[in-house]
């Protein structure tokens, strides 16, 4: 019997980006949570953005945000991971050299700025991520519990990201494609499925028990958590490798399309 379900949010539920989810969805959850199912949104983005996202049933939420660096329920904090303040120094160098890619940095929900972005990329985070953010002079200075950088490039940032920031930082951080366009670097014991595991651990919850939806590189930890585990069919093949079966992709609602089939109406 599945207890737990867990979804990632961009090129999973939604198209990367969008801020709005549909409504089959919400009503779904409602019918799950009604059999006591605990259903866990796990993204990339800050906790404020999935939170605005899912308004309406916030509260029947678990959220693990920021690749699983901060959990939060309820308005609750459950579990928080800051970043070692060396490496962030040494990111936000390296960063603020590289060309072609804007930079954030995360705290528990909220997303700092230096200026100087483009107006574009602003946008796409308040209006299309809806996040949370603040503009600082020096994040060094101004910005507090730092659990999260991530570059951003469109339409693809893959390159810099396998090529040169993820095998450079790789020994030190957690550092992995989020999506085509973003990489996202978080303290080394941070993962989706280290978050979920907490979470299996904290309800007594066996990976019989859980079933996860994913896209990309950030969900393979989590992936690996559940038997009943689904990659999209957009996902790349390294990521269906970590993945029991997989569900039709987000513009054909495969996660809806999989819990309808799963848990169908009585």
């Amino acid at each position: 019997m599945i207890k737990l379900i867990a979804t990632d949010v961009d090129g999973t539920l939604v198209k990367d980006g969008s801020p709005e989810i549909y409504p089959e969805f919400i009503e779904k959850v409602k019918k799950l949570r009604e059999k006591d199912i605990i259903v866990c949104i796990a993204s990339g983005r800050q906790s404020t953005s999935i939170e605005r996202m899912f308004e309406e049933i916030k509260d029947d939420l678990i959220f693990i945000a920021s690749n699983g660096a901060h959990v939060k329920c309820r308005g609750v904090d459950i579990h928080v991971t800051e970043m070692n303040s060396a490496y962030v120094e040494k990111l936000t160098a390296e960063l603020r050299e590289t060309p072609d890619c804007n930079v954030i940095w995360e705290g528990p929900g909220v997303t700092y700025i230096e200026p100087g972005n483009e107006e574009n990329f602003v946008k796409l985070l308040t209006e299309g991520y809806r996040n949370h953010v603040e503009v600082v002079n020096d994040v060094l200075k101004e910005g507090k519990q730092i659990i999260k950088v991530s570059a951003f490039h469109r339409p693809s940032i893959r390159q810099l990201g396998e090529t040169k920031l993820i095998p450079e930082w790789k020994d030190k951080v957690k550092a992995t494609m989020a999506g085509e366009d973003w990489i996202d670097m978080m303290d080394k014991s941070v993962d989706k499925g280290a978050a979920l595991g907490f979470i299996q651990k904290l309800f007594d919850i066996s990976p019989e028990e859980t079933m996860v939806f994913g896209d990309n590189n950030n969900d393979t930890g989590m992936l690996d958590t559940a038997v009943h585990s689904y990659a999209v069919e957009t996902a790349p093949d390294a990521v269906k490798e970590h993945a029991n079966n997989i569900c039709p992709s987000w513009g054909d609602k495969g996660v809806y399309q999989v819990l309808e089939e799963m848990f169908p109406e009585e």
